[in-house]
């Protein structure tokens, strides 16, 4: 329904809009030139009609136009969010936050305002300069020929501006997903940033990063101040032609009447300042395609953790093997050679070793967030490859190194995903490892909500 209100209505305001010039050109040549009161009464109120249809259909094109998009982009957001949550982790581990963020958020909201001020404006305009053309071929083609001459002229100079501001958006895009990625990394870590006094250095970076955004950007507008000049100077010319022709021929022979050259006049602008929009609209349109492409590119992805294992369980006794396991997170530089060793149920195993030496990789591969080289690992005597993934991490329990508090309540925080756990629950939990008389003390207790990563508790 959106999508046909908002076709409809372009339709009809091209019609429209082509309307008033015929309104202008009869009531200048039949009523204003003999002084009909009456008629030009008439007309003029003729002309105010259309003038407020004009208003209306915009209104429902520009509403209509933008619901829809906005429709369009909470399914797109939607899709890549829950496309990303299925990700294998290396993809985490080698993509920046900040890159993902901005296509997550900033490249689709770019690309909701290609419906809103791109796509359906440029479908608009296209429409009301075939409509304006018609009238005009049919009023006077002498007159006709002196404005489509200049077309042409506008129309390369157009084509010649949209291949040459395509590179400079997508540089553009680009320096801002760096500036995004740089940000979102150095707020995180601003507490390393001031411990080691590094402020002056980031600084510098920043400063270079943000400058190479600002030279992106200058380039763009650069390309726009040649081009909209050039668009003017063209347009003044076929006004300056139609006056001049059409002023000669009234003069003459009256082959022409002063209305027809009002309403060229008016048509003329009706014609060429869609152009001239069309050329600002290509602006948000290839912004929006630069996103779109990044965008689909993620979809495109196939990242997709694969989970073919089948096997259910409500029960897992915690006998681990691993069994000649090889593993290395870039190919070729191994992490993990041919590590064997058992855990029986019950026992207590602590794994000692150098930073770097896989220690925390060991635990990464028994949640099955990377897969094994080689070799295999097992789990109540089942390879963990043939356990459904959802299945196999419910029943293992990880304390991070680096703990992470979403921005929610301490409650969610604690139970996450799990709704069957009680509150009584979360207290006997919290009671045991010491937090709960601090948590209670809190403004709202279990339900104080904690900013981003915890950043208000120590």
């Amino acid at each position: 329904m959106q999508f046909i209100i908002a076709s409809l209505s372009t339709i009809l305001l091209a019609v429209v809009a082509a309307v008033r010039p015929w309104l202008l050109k009869e009531l200048v040549d039949n009523y204003i030139t003999f002084k009909n009161a009456p008629m030009i009464l008439q007309y003029t109120i003729y002309m105010f009609m259309a003038l407020f249809a004009e208003v209306f259909l915009q209104f429902l094109f520009i509403y209509y136009a933008n619901l829809l998009g906005q429709n369009i982009i909470k399914d797109l957001r939607l899709k890549i969010y829950n496309h990303l949550m299925q990700f294998k982790m290396q993809y985490f581990s080698t993509t920046p936050v900040g890159k993902m963020v901005t296509r997550v958020v900033t490249d689709i909201e770019t690309i909701a305002s290609v419906f809103g001020q791109g796509l359906f404006m440029i479908i608009s305009d296209l429409l009301k300069m075939v409509a304006v053309m018609i009238l005009m071929i049919y009023m006077n083609w002498q007159l006709s020929l002196i404005v489509l001459a200049v077309l042409p002229l506008i129309i390369y100079a157009t084509r010649i501006f949209q291949i040459k501001i395509i590179g400079a958006f997508q540089d553009v895009r680009n320096q801002i997903a760096n500036l995004n990625s740089f940000v979102q990394e150095r707020v995180s870590g601003m507490k390393i940033v001031q411990l080691f006094s590094r402020e002056a250095i980031e600084y510098q970076k920043f400063e270079s990063i943000n400058e190479k955004h600002r030279r992106a950007h200058v380039k763009t507008v650069w390309y726009f101040s040649i081009f909209f000049p050039i668009a003017e100077i063209l347009t003044s010319i076929a006004l300056g032609f139609v006056v001049w022709y059409g002023g000669l021929k009234a003069a003459t022979n009256n082959a022409i009447s002063i209305g027809e050259i009002m309403s060229f006049i008016m048509m003329s602008q009706m014609l060429f300042r869609p152009l001239r929009q069309i050329a600002d609209k290509f602006n948000t349109l290839q912004m929006g395609m630069v996103a779109a492409d990044r965008v689909f590119t993620i979809l495109d992805e196939d990242e997709k953790e694969l989970d073919l294992g089948k096997h259910l369980t409500s029960h897992i006794k915690g006998n681990i093997s691993f069994k000649d396991v090889k593993f290395s997170y870039i190919k070729d530089q191994p992490i993990l050679k041919g590590i064997s060793f058992e855990v029986k149920q019950g026992e207590t195993v602590a794994i000692v070793g150098a930073t770097g030496a896989g220690k925390s990789t060991i635990i990464n591969l028994l949640n099955r967030f990377y897969n094994i080289d080689s070799g295999a690992i097992l789990i109540d005597g089942i390879n963990i490859a043939d356990y459904q993934i959802t299945s196999l991490r419910n029943h293992i329990a990880v304390v991070l190194q680096d703990v992470f508090l979403f921005a929610d309540t301490i409650f969610n925080n604690i139970i996450l995903t799990n709704k069957n756990i009680t509150l009584e629950q979360v207290e006997e939990a919290a009671e045991k490892i010491g937090i709960k008389k601090f948590v209670e003390s809190l403004p709202e207790g279990f339900n104080y909500n904690v900013k981003e990563r915890g950043a208000m508790l120590s």
